[in-house]
């Protein structure tokens, strides 16, 4: 997932190459909305990620500026990670996937009424998704 590396010009397939894995967009997932920032709060997830591809997708990443890892302020052998700009711009992308997801495949409940919210004003949902994230770069 090096940013020198792509496979062609065209713009889907670099972005594949920074976020087009199995993980990745999970990880910015629980960035986003999963309130989740340190290494041992992603290996929670439900999907189960292993050590080595959780370690190798975040350095990915970071490489790529979608995150960026910080000092935690409790603990010298943790790191907080947080959505950099670069990342936040992603909201648009996984909200048309969760839309996309939704109208071809069952959502819980809770997920359905966000995806319904966003789905009325996509333009207010986004701005205000993405004032609430770039208050968390700030706040940590």
């Amino acid at each position: 997932m090096e940013t020198s590396k792509k496979r062609s010009d065209c713009p889907l397939s670099g972005s594949l190459d920074v976020f087009g894995d199995k993980w990745s967009l999970l990880i910015v997932r629980d960035l986003m909305f999963g309130n989740k920032c340190t290494y041992n709060d992603f290996l929670k997830s439900d999907e189960g990620i292993a050590t080595n591809i959780l370690a190798s997708r975040l350095k990915g990443l970071e490489e790529n500026g979608i995150v960026e890892k910080s000092a935690h302020p409790d603990s010298k052998a943790k790191f907080l990670y947080r959505l950099t700009p670069k990342g936040i711009d992603l909201l648009p992308v996984i909200m048309e996937i969760y839309i996309w997801s939704d109208k071809h495949y069952e959502m819980p409940p809770d997920l359905k009424a966000t995806i319904r919210e966003a789905k009325k004003d996509k333009e207010k949902f986004t701005k205000q998704v993405t004032k609430e994230l770039k208050m968390r770069m700030v706040d940590k």
